[in-house]
């Protein structure tokens, strides 16, 4: 078993030899850290070299506490609070906490202790150390999320306790005209603070795997077909969008309300950030889900300047909001969760027009109780 690129002098090597499962430790991701059964480093691998910035000739053949003289966050010295060659002898390890390095970086550490019998003597002290970047991007993931939801709600919430307020002070001073007006706002920036609740309901259930599927069967072509309608009633002009339906179609089972959510953030991207025509496509095609030959695809596309080749892998993140603001760049994170949880898949890329062109496609998934 590799114990890094340096050994100490007649060292022993760890119990459970990783070499017979054909690893080495310095190709594990996370540190790793093994003490023998008189508390000498006997394994430093290269993702704790990498971790604390000490080199493996300084540690190896150390005492365990010399070698990684770790603190908890009180300052107290964790291998003495730990203690893992005495106390209880059925002590099986340390769970993962949070412990600092000298100089104070901050670490997750964890323990195990092996015993050659279950409540005999420490056999081996085996410890995982894990950078702690990944957690602290998604602790400021989530910061950036409460900050973005509370810049979003203020507006709509001050506007609807600004004309409420004055409706009430003051009804009769306003003109039936002026009181609906302000009414008619109002409802708007009601209608405003549940989508964005919406929003946020939907990347809970996204982040923590529970977003529900509800299947039924979907006629795609409709679907798009009463989104383009309304867009006509509401003022664009007919000949803007381009539906073209590849037939015949397999039968499609998805969440109806899921997909026209899909359906609506896609087309509205291209009807307010793209130009000229809005070409829809819909098409068979191969699953992108394994055991299943046929599936439905579905492309949105534009004329417009399309987006710049280096924000394509982030479009579908949170808040990417392109080169125009305006909304909480929530809108494609949440696409792309409601058509992963389909079992489907979905990309950007560029239009044939030089606009953007995304593409999702939904395998067919008839429920197990109808085949």
């Amino acid at each position: 078993m590799s114990v890094g690129t340096t050994s100490a002098p007649g060292a022993a090597r760890p119990a459970g030899d990783l070499a017979g499962l054909g690893i080495d430790p310095d190709d594990l991701p996370d540190g790793l850290v093994v003490a023998d059964e008189h508390g000498r480093v006997i394994c430093f691998n290269a993702a704790a070299r990498r971790i604390t910035a000490v080199a493996a000739e300084d540690v190896l053949g150390q005492r365990l506490d010399k070698a990684l003289p770790l603190e908890d966050l009180e300052g107290r010295r964790w291998w003495q609070l730990t203690d893992p060659y005495g106390g209880l002898a059925i002590r099986v390890g340390q769970p993962e906490r949070n412990l600092l390095l000298p100089g104070g970086r901050e670490v997750l550490v964890s323990a195990r202790y092996v015993r050659a019998e279950p409540t005999g003597p420490v056999h081996r002290v085996v410890v995982a150390i894990r950078d702690t970047e990944a957690r602290r991007r998604t602790e400021r993931s989530h910061a950036e999320l409460i900050a973005t939801v509370a810049h979003e709600l203020r507006s709509p919430l001050t506007s609807v306790k600004g004309f409420t307020a004055t409706l009430l002070a003051k009804w009769s001073r306003f003109t039936d005209d002026q009181k609906r007006l302000m009414l008619e706002t109002v409802d708007a920036d009601a209608d405003r603070v549940t989508r964005l609740i919406a929003e946020l309901l939907d990347i809970s259930r996204i982040d923590s795997g529970r977003l529900e599927v509800r299947r039924q069967p979907v006629d795609m072509g409709a679907a798009v077909g009463r989104h383009i309608q309304a867009y006509v009633a509401a003022g664009q002009p007919a000949d803007r969008f381009l539906l073209r339906i590849e037939q015949p179609l397999p039968a499609l089972w998805a969440d109806p309300d899921k997909v026209d959510q899909v359906l609506s953030n896609l087309l509205e991207n291209a009807v307010r950030h793209g130009e000229g025509t809005v070409t829809i496509d819909i098409t068979p095609a191969a699953s992108p889900r394994e055991g299943e030959d046929t599936g439905t695809s579905v492309t949105v596309s534009d004329e417009g300047a399309g987006i710049p080749e280096e924000s394509m892998n982030r479009v579908f993140t949170r808040f990417w909001r392109g080169s125009k603001r305006g909304g909480t760049g929530l809108g494609l994170y949440i696409v792309k969760g409601i058509v992963e949880a389909h079992g489907g898949a979905i990309t950007v890329g560029r239009a044939p027009g030089g606009g953007a062109e995304f593409r999702f496609t939904l395998p067919v998934a008839t429920p197990a109780y109808l085949t």
